[in-house]
């Protein structure tokens, strides 16, 4: 038994150090220019445009519920019109980067570690190789350098949506005074709490393309094999997510918060 547990996390730690040597690889491309702009515009068209509508019905009836919830519990202490100021702060800071970024690992990273995967199965990316193109400069780097620009874009989006439609719901069916719920919100909501959103969305989507990249280049052989690096991908890419949201927040909170 301390045998296996010892190979597994043997097998955690190795899977970290290949990510990391993953990652400056990618750095190093970026830098050099070395990858390829055509597959950028493509990747940000698939990660971005076609991520849109996932996005604004998760932010849309986010904001909704918790504009709701938020009512029912101010309501008994009569703090009706600080509804949308609550609502507004946990979007732009929290809910609005968390939940995108977790959608878009379920429909992006998911895709990302199918396709590079069945391309390692396939032996394309060998071929690749042979025709002197480095796999992480035309496969990894765009992926990379697009869901780093699109994620934060579907955030602002969310955040946008999800401010909205809680405005609506709270004052069209709640009955809150509009002009008191809208003074509340603009008056709680400083642009710290947007910064913190963006620079969170910026490094969830780092994140997810890495994960995505590196669980589709080390995928096992066979049909099997892609199954099982593409729900790893969304599995792992979410989990992170959720982990280094508590730290960001804290360390993002520290910088900016000063009273």
């Amino acid at each position: 038994m301390i045998t296996s547990i010892q190979s597994r996390v043997r097998r955690q730690l190795d899977g970290l150090g290949q990510i990391a040597l993953l990652v400056g690889e990618a750095l190093r491309s970026l830098s050099s220019r070395r990858w390829d702009a055509s597959s950028f515009l493509y990747q940000l068209y698939f990660i971005g445009i076609k991520s849109l509508s996932v996005v604004l019905i998760t932010g849309a009836f986010t904001g909704m519920v918790l504009c709701a919830q938020t009512f029912f519990q101010f309501h008994k202490v009569r703090m009706d019109t600080a509804t949308l100021a609550v609502v507004s702060i946990s979007m732009c800071s929290e809910l609005g980067p968390v939940l995108s970024g977790l959608m878009v690992a379920g429909r992006v990273g998911a895709a990302m570690a199918a396709e590079l995967g069945t391309m390692r199965v396939t032996e394309q990316i060998d071929a690749l190789r042979t025709l002197a193109t480095h796999p992480v400069d035309y496969l990894v780097v765009p992926r990379l350098l697009a869901t780093t620009v699109a994620l934060p874009l579907l955030t602002i989006t969310s955040i946008c949506v999800g401010i909205l439609a809680a405005y609506v719901v709270g004052v069209g069916l709640l009955g809150i005074d509009p002009a008191y719920a809208w003074h509340n919100m603009v008056l709680y909501t400083s642009a710290e709490d947007v910064v913190m959103g963006l620079i969170k969305s910026v490094i969830f989507g780092g994140v997810i393309a890495m994960i995505g990249c590196y669980k589709g280049l080390n995928c096992p052989q066979g049909a099997e094999g892609v199954g099982k690096a593409t729900t790893e991908a969304v599995v792992f890419a979410s989990i992170t997510i959720l982990i280094s949201n508590f730290f960001l927040t804290l360390l993002l909170t520290r910088l900016f918060v000063h009273e």
